[in-house]
């Protein structure tokens, strides 16, 4: 896990309910940055991260499903930072504090079968008490639990790496897309760039097909957060999240459609200098932006190898078991 951040989810999978909620949290707080780019984007606080505000500290991001109605998530995220005394001071004594919590959204409604279960403040809160250093757990959990990508079942994704410069940055994802994860031709998942798993065979590829044509009609969204221990500005921040939308693309064709809500957070927790002098942080900067598009298209990849089927959802092992042995 990237330094100076956690991860927690807290997951309704059952009875009706096939949703969750998952949380960033940066309790020393980070300087964060944020590009959306779908056409039907359910987000909380994304003003406040452009460069020309005045708040430049975030204490953490939360990604959820229930569309709209899942932001209510972030009220329990903050009631629980702020019991902690966290958050941008607005006073003189510790308790006076607003937690700065950027959120956004998945539409899951309905895919556990009752419309009306969806996460409340309690998701957020028990998500945060959730919340570890530990490498977080993917698949079908937290705000990727009732994610669907391209016919498929979707899911919440980790990657990190780190640069040679010593920077490490990574990317937690959560797949819910209108587009698909998969090349319906070869049957290959296009994120898998690094050719880290065996091609289908001929059968599971005329099923992949299949669900790939079925799959088309959705309303969705991919959301994530980028996080990286470099020393950032604003600017730099949004710069970044803006790059990781490459690694997106890389990994769901098509994206940013009018029925997505393609949302991408940048939190830099300010432990790392980039380099020692401009001319150097300004090839650091670049080398950062790279690699922060290669970790969002990882990270897809994780969350669907990772994700489980859920009811009428098959997941991608699950349509084509011989990729992974």
């Amino acid at each position: 896990m990237i330094e100076g951040f956690e991860i927690g989810h807290h997951t309704a999978d059952g009875e009706g309910w096939l949703t969750g909620t998952t949380v960033v949290v940066a309790r020393d707080s980070a300087v964060g940055g944020v590009d959306v780019r779908g056409g039907g984007p359910g987000t909380r606080e994304t003003d406040l991260l452009d460069p020309t505000t005045a708040i430049d500290r975030v204490h953490a991001v939360v990604l959820t499903g229930g569309s709209a109605y899942g932001l209510a998530a972030a009220n329990g995220v903050m009631a629980g930072l702020e019991a902690a005394g966290i958050g941008w001071p607005v006073g003189p004594e510790r308790h006076q504090v607003v937690p700065i919590v950027p959120a956004a959204v998945i539409f899951d409604l309905g895919r556990g079968g009752v419309f009306g279960n969806r996460p409340t403040d309690d998701f957020g809160m028990l998500a945060l008490a959730a919340a570890t250093r530990e490498q977080p757990e993917t698949g079908s959990i937290g705000a990727g639990t009732g994610a669907v990508c391209g016919g498929i079942k979707g899911g919440f994704g980790y990657a990190e790496k780190e640069l040679e410069s010593g920077v490490s940055v990574a990317a937690a994802v959560v797949v819910n897309a209108a587009g698909s994860p998969v090349n319906p031709e070869s049957g290959r998942l296009w994120a898998d760039w690094l050719r880290l798993l065996a091609t289908p065979s001929d059968a599971e590829r005329e099923v992949l097909a299949t669900t790939y044509a079925r799959g088309q009609r959705t309303v969705a969204t991919t959301i994530g957060v980028v996080l990286t221990d470099a020393i950032l500005t604003k600017a730099q921040a949004s710069k970044i999240a803006a790059v990781a939308h490459d690694g997106m693309a890389r990994a769901v064709r098509p994206v940013h459609s009018m029925f997505d809500g393609d949302t991408v957070f940048c939190l830099a927790s300010s432990r790392r200098p980039l380099a020692d002098d401009q001319i150097r942080s300004l090839f650091a900067f670049n080398a950062l932006l790279a690699a922060a598009a290669d970790v969002f298209a990882d990270a897809c990849l994780d969350g669907i190898v990772s994700a489980t089927g859920r009811g009428s959802w098959k997941s991608y092992t699950e349509l084509a078991p011989s990729v992974v042995g």
